[in-house]
């Protein structure tokens, strides 16, 4: 990550953050999005999957609706009400024209100057493996925010929304290629309460009770650099023009 990240765009009034799996957007990125819900900007989220094969001791008929139910109330924690679910099979995210045709739908319907996702380089960073479901929609989004804009990749059936070129830009979070970040001073409290929501997920993953686990993870995601930022907590995302 570059010692100098420049601020993110603010210019703008909906975003769409698309990601594979309930928590995804917790893990760093809820902050910036309690900031950016609190300055009157609407942000909608949708998932490719529901997350049900991530609790090893839960079957997934059960980890599904449960892990939804977690998104749906983490998500309200930072105010985003509108959080929709693909139905992908949690693991198995295959992109292509298929996946990247729902997420041109889903920006159409939304119509997002600003959309989100996760990211879908090989690395977290060096020496950090990145899993097949990341990089298949972090990679899916981008392709697809331009495909929304252009109606002979993907005619609008009847009833569908019309083609969309309202994008701006993309915003891809957790990138080791971060050019930009947003100041996330301030909402420590709604960023660990957002993340706590998971609170099956991080019980699986810890003994530490939930909100111990939750404060101390958000801490460590927006931990100060005196040479990054200005030495403010933030949120970094690598930022792509459409």
């Amino acid at each position: 990550m570059p010692d100098t990240l420049l601020p993110m765009p603010e210019d703008w009034h909906r975003a769409l953050a698309v990601v594979a799996h309930p928590d995804d957007l917790e893990w760093g990125c809820a902050g910036a999005i309690a900031g950016w819900t609190a300055a009157g900007k609407e942000v909608a989220y949708v998932l490719v999957t529901r997350g049900e094969a991530g609790i090893d001791g839960m079957p997934p008929e059960q980890a599904g609706p449960l892990r939804e139910a977690e998104e749906r109330a983490a998500a309200a924690q930072v105010g985003v009400h509108s959080v929709e679910f693909l139905g992908h099979r949690d693991g198995v995210i295959e992109y292509g024209i298929a996946l990247r045709r729902e997420i041109a739908l889903a920006i159409r319907r939304h119509r997002p100057e600003l959309v989100i996702t996760q990211n879908h380089h090989d690395y977290w960073r060096p020496g950090t493996w990145n899993t097949p479901d990341h990089k298949a929609v972090g990679r899916a989004t981008v392709d697809a925010a331009a495909d929304a804009g252009n109606r002979w990749i993907f005619p609008p059936a009847d009833g569908e929304p019309e083609p969309w070129q309202g994008v701006r830009w993309v915003a891809i979070h957790a990138s080791q290629l971060a050019s930009h970040a947003v100041d996330v001073s301030g909402r420590r409290e709604q960023a660990i309460a957002s993340l706590a929501a998971h609170a099956a997920y991080l019980r699986a993953l810890s003994d530490t009770p939930p909100a111990q686990r939750a404060a101390e993870l958000v801490d460590d995601m927006a931990a100060t650099d005196p040479a990054v930022f200005g030495g403010r907590p933030h949120c970094a995302f690598e930022l792509i023009t459409v």
